[in-house]
């Protein structure tokens, strides 16, 4: 897109207005309001292309930014004084921009990334990539109605649905017209948000009269966000996009996947593992999911009969490696005879200890923004297997985040009254807040991190705050708990999704949410001295 707005006008002149709320952190803040409020969440520019045909130039870009930290009023009175490009000229100036060979007007790629082998990448051959697939997450367009905290609500709303789907069907069929043609063109679906979220898919379904049934072994466990697990209808008819999510992981398979921030993401890059299914948005950003092994289908079921039973039962598939022979190959050689005993799980690990490098995201951000992962080969062996070792402890944390340890420091404080009451009364949470503390230069209260109120009779004290360190897709770890373990209404629906259900329905265990914050508190100081004592990134 850049490229062709550079080959088709002769000046272009770019007045950024900012106002991305789709940001978090001092990045959110600066960002500030947007000239249309709350009319949009996404950034809003002034572009103004020009195309003279009696001009010699060629994409001339002039480009100026409205400044960090401006309200809606105080961006539109700006706007109002410049009033034209003449304005902009004569108060501030136009910033020249050229662009690089990638077509990158800002945030500039080093070129050296593309030295190194991809990831993976859908256009490249094999034998010149990592992992033979990557996939996203699933994508049901319809996520208060396809995922749920309690299977049983989950599986009532879908029945719901799939009920009143049916009726709309039959009504469409039923309805004189004098032709199927105008039928179909005339006929409004009920849009009721209490009974049905349509969707394209959906839409085309109805529309070819095909009829849904309930499926009571679609109900399956997925990563909805980190540290965050709730079950989801795994049926193609009501998920807008499966992807090969499903396939990575066949029921009763073992699987590991490493995914990464995807592709125009507006939070710093950053990576995690899961050995389950997970959602296509792991919060701000898609992500790209890359797999250790391959589930290659040897019997005759359909596709359709796999993902709609939730993966093919027992049997029937042969496990493969899904990095390429081509990829070990590439690192053994970047070692020689030292190289030579190098595995694909040692490389698959690798992977995951060098993608947490600072030095490493810091030094390729420009280029991890715009494009898949490539994996550079330390200049050292030893430097390697450090990688792939410490990438063995984050994966060995991250896997089992939900059994670690508590971090033993923090204090669980209760109210003593309730000591006799049940469980469920008294570990029910709704929303933790942080506590709050007067800072001592403006004598107003402030968020304070190293306390978090769990619900009215218990708080927990001592919180580390080195612990909000470790940041998965744009938020601390411990942010990630705080925000998912709450009960949420959907205003359109009404549908509700509450944290409890999961604890005591699944889990089995009431005081669920408040060790799974103890837990990732754990996971997360270990995290962060794993990282610390990465190697320092020398590259071949």
């Amino acid at each position: 897109m850049r490229k062709c707005l550079v080959e088709e006008f002769s000046s272009l002149y770019v007045f950024h207005l900012r106002g991305n709320a789709r940001t978090s952190g001092e990045l959110r803040r600066r960002e500030k309001d947007n000239v249309f409020g709350q009319g949009t969440r996404t950034p809003v520019a002034i572009s103004i292309l020009v195309k003279n045909p009696q001009s010699q130039d060629r994409g001339k870009i002039r480009f100026h930014d409205i400044g960090d930290y401006l309200t809606t009023a105080q961006k539109l009175e700006k706007i109002a004084r410049l009033r034209s490009v003449a304005g902009i000229s004569e108060d501030a100036g136009w910033q020249a921009i050229s662009p690089d060979e990638h077509g990158d007007w800002f945030n500039k790629r080093d070129s050296t990334f593309l030295t190194f082998i991809a990831a993976g990448g859908r256009e490249i051959a094999e034998d010149s990539k990592i992992f033979k697939v990557q996939s996203g997450g699933i994508k049901s367009n319809r996520d208060t109605w396809a995922f749920n905290r309690s299977r049983t609500i989950l599986e009532s709303n879908v029945r719901r649905s799939i009920d009143f789907y049916n009726s709309e069907r039959l009504r469409l069929q039923n309805l004189e017209t004098s032709s199927l043609a105008d039928t179909q063109k005339n006929f409004e679906t009920n849009n009721d948000p209490k009974s049905i979220s349509w969707t394209r898919g959906l839409r085309e379904r109805l529309q070819k009269g095909r009829k849904l049934t309930f499926s009571p072994d679609a109900s399956r466990k997925a990563l909805y966000r980190p540290f965050t697990r709730e079950w989801v209808y795994l049926d193609s008819s009501l998920i807008e996009v499966m992807s090969k999510i499903p396939a990575f992981f066949r029921d009763g398979k073992e699987n590991i996947v490493i995914w990464t921030t995807g592709i125009g993401a507006t939070v710093p890059y950053s990576c995690w593992i899961s050995n389950e299914m997970c959602g296509l948005q792991q919060g701000p950003a898609a992500v790209q999911h890359f797999p250790l092994y391959l589930y290659e289908r040897t019997d005759e079921a359909s596709d359709t009969e796999l993902f709609s039973k939730g993966g093919g039962g027992e049997g029937g598939y042969t496990r493969r490696d899904a990095i390429t022979d081509g990829g070990l190959e590439h690192f053994r050689a970047a070692y020689g005879k030292a190289g030579a005993g190098i595995t694909k799980e040692d490389l698959f690990y690798y992977i995951y200890g060098l993608l947490h490098s600072p030095e490493y995201r810091s030094r390729y951000a420009d280029n991890l923004s715009k494009e898949l992962p490539r994996i550079p080969a330390v200049k050292k062996f030893a430097d390697f297997m450090a990688f792939s070792k410490a990438g063995r402890e984050l994966a060995d944390w991250h896997l089992n985040y939900e059994t670690s340890a508590v971090h033993p420091d923090i204090v669980v404080e209760e109210v003593k009254s309730l000591e006799a009451a049940t469980e469920s009364h008294r570990y029910r949470v709704e929303k933790m807040k942080y506590g709050k503390k007067k800072d001592p230069e403006t004598n107003k209260n402030v968020p304070d991190k190293t306390t978090v109120i769990y619900n009215s009779h218990i708080t927990l004290r001592n919180i580390p705050l080195e612990a909000y360190d470790y940041v998965v897709n744009g938020k601390p770890a411990l942010d990630w708990v705080m925000e998912r373990q709450s009960v949420k209404t959907d205003k359109a629906s009404g549908i509700v999704n509450d944290a409890n259900d999961w604890a005591t329905e699944t889990m089995g265990d009431a005081k669920y949410p408040m060790e799974l914050f103890l837990r990732v508190a754990q996971v997360s100081v270990e995290t962060v001295k794993i990282v610390n004592g990465l190697p320092k990134l020398e590259i071949n």
